[in-house]
């Protein structure tokens, strides 16, 4: 420890000292870094606006690899915003999907001065103009009165679900305690056990009935959102298996160990590539066992083999559950007709007999189920497997198999709205020419090392390379008039906001007697002690 040279509270003071250089110099250096990025792939996206007075108020970016999987995977969006990233308390507003692997993945980033409704329309016409493919099909957020407006303005064709987890985490709020421990069990029970709307408006009336509680606002407003939130009514949207935002409550938790409300804002751009780059390398490790691995089947099906070659293993999983489940599926045939043929599809589930409704229409080889979970999720269901087993079809016809889900879900080009492909990387060959001269570089330094005379001989070499790669950068016409930055106006750092989410500051036990008032001691009835410093006691 000794031999250090530096003691923690020298990295402290480093930290005062660069942080004080740079105040004032935020803006400048988010801008520089972004116009960097963009000059290093055309890919990069980025819009910085001010408030009308040269201040910073708002700014949205998205790379290349992030706009690519946006051509992927933008059918469904979750959006939620967060607190406490930056010294400005500035809104963080990351947009997430879900790829292949059924991991999150980041498509855009913003922060917001403000959570208004004009905010958010800005965001999201930002999003829409760097993102390939149009406007997603579902976007998950939670019950917040301004973005449900902005995503109506600027979504109009996208299906905007709320979480359902914010909503029935409320009833506990909401309900009077002991309607809540009555009458919950059959809440749940209207919500997630029925299959069709008709029976979920019965039993959601008959349980606000018997609860008494017909004329509850917060119950009514609830029921009049219902087609927003509720499965019977939602399942019909593909959401990728999601009925909340709770992979974005997960994702902020991630990001947050990067990250902290002490950041300026290039600091939280640093970290939070960082962070992005440790988020991606879970999903290239994936692709690579996809690539070279083939899941195990647990049946020896023809179907079975068929999907583990073509979904990703996460996906193969789910389906695999389906198939097995469909074996205890028992079909009774319903009605028939020269068109069509309608099957009851029943099976024991929690010790009661659940049934489904199959409809196989004949001249077009098709089928749907009233349990929706090929609509919600993109995997077929156990209901319909149980029909294919017992037409004997043994391999899964390709309406059934998304592309998403599958391992080649990413083969393809991607253009943005000129019709340019996005690409990941500018120069193909950028990883290869980094390699090959990181290994000269390394054997060179190993070569000086051997002597004094070769490190001072590096030395002054690499310094008078380092000056003309410096002019080669910039160009003689930038150094004739001292630099890009001189001829830029950037805008002043933002001004700390409070933001609405932001928690309210943590009362001590001090000011909790001081806003009760004045204590009187409990044993002799007078103020200005309490009965550990009563003269009553303390009299010898």
């Amino acid at each position: 420890m000794d031999k250090i040279g530096f003691i923690k509270k020298d990295i402290y003071n480093l930290e005062c000292s660069v942080n004080g250089k740079l105040r004032n110099h935020d803006v400048e250096l988010v801008t520089e870094y972004f116009m960097a990025e963009q000059k290093k792939n055309e890919g990069f996206y980025f819009q910085i606006e001010g408030d009308g007075h040269d201040r910073f108020s708002r700014c949205f970016w998205a790379d290349a690899t992030s706009r690519r999987a946006y051509g992927f995977y933008g059918d469904v969006v979750v959006f939620d915003t967060t607190f406490n990233t930056n010294r400005y308390d500035l809104t963080f507003a990351p947009m997430l999907g879900v790829n292949n692997h059924g991991q999150t993945i980041v498509l855009a980033c913003a922060f917001l001065s403000k959570e208004t409704t004009e905010s958010f329309v800005w965001m999201f016409e930002e999003f829409k103009k760097a993102m390939p493919g149009g406007e997603p099909k579902t976007i998950i957020t939670d019950q917040d009165a301004a973005m449900a407006i902005a995503i109506s303005i600027a979504f109009p064709t996208t299906f905007h679900r709320l979480c359902i987890w914010h909503i029935t985490s409320k009833f506990s709020v909401k309900l009077p305690r002991d309607a809540y421990n009555e009458y919950w069990r059959e809440f749940q029970k209207a919500i997630w056990d029925t299959d069709n709307k008709d029976e979920f408006d019965a039993k959601w009336n008959i349980v606000v009935t018997k609860a008494g509680l017909t004329d509850h606002p917060w119950l009514s407003s609830m029921f009049d959102l219902r087609e927003s939130w509720v499965p019977a009514y939602t399942r019909q949207f593909f959401a990728a298996g999601m009925s909340s935002s709770q992979r974005a409550e997960g994702s902020h938790g991630f990001f947050k160990q990067y990250i902290s409300r002490r950041n300026s804002l290039m600091d939280f751009i640093i970290r939070f590539k960082r962070a992005l780059s440790h988020q991606r390398e879970k999903e290239l490790v994936a692709d690579h066992v996809d690539a070279f691995e083939v899941a195990q089947c647990l049946l020896p099906m023809p179907m079975n083999k068929q999907m583990a070659t073509l979904y990703t293993r996460t996906m193969f999983q789910k389906f695999e559950q389906e198939l097995i489940q469909s074996t205890a599926c028992f079909l009774e045939l319903k009605t028939e007709d020269a068109c069509k043929v309608v099957f009851n599809v029943s099976e024991r589930k929690n010790w009661e007999t659940r049934v489904a409704e199959v409809v196989y229409v004949k001249d077009s080889d098709h089928a749907s189920c009233s349990c929706k979970r090929f609509e919600f999720v993109g995997i077929i269901c156990k209901h319909i497997l149980a029909l294919f087993r017992r037409d004997q079809i043994e391999y899964m016809p390709e309406k059934y198999i998304l592309k998403r889900w599958k391992k080649t879900a990413k083969c393809g080009l991607v253009s943005d709205a000129n019709g340019k492909e996005i690409k990941d990387c500018a120069d193909p060959g950028l990883l290869i020419k980094r390699s090959t001269m990181s290994r000269l570089a390394s054997d060179v330094v190993e070569d000086a090392l051997m002597s004094e005379e070769g490190c001072e001989v590096l030395s002054a070499t690499l310094k008078c390379l380092q000056v003309k790669l410096k002019l080669l950068k910039d160009g003689p016409s930038n150094n004739e008039v001292g630099g890009s930055s001189s001829q830029t106006q950037y805008m002043k750092d933002p001004k700390r906001v409070r933001c609405k989410g932001r928690s309210k500051g943590v009362t001590g036990a001090k000011e909790k007697a001081m806003k009760r008032g004045i204590r009187h001691c409990r044993e002799c009835g007078h103020i200005g002690h309490d009965r550990r410093q009563c003269p009553a006691l303390n009299t010898p």
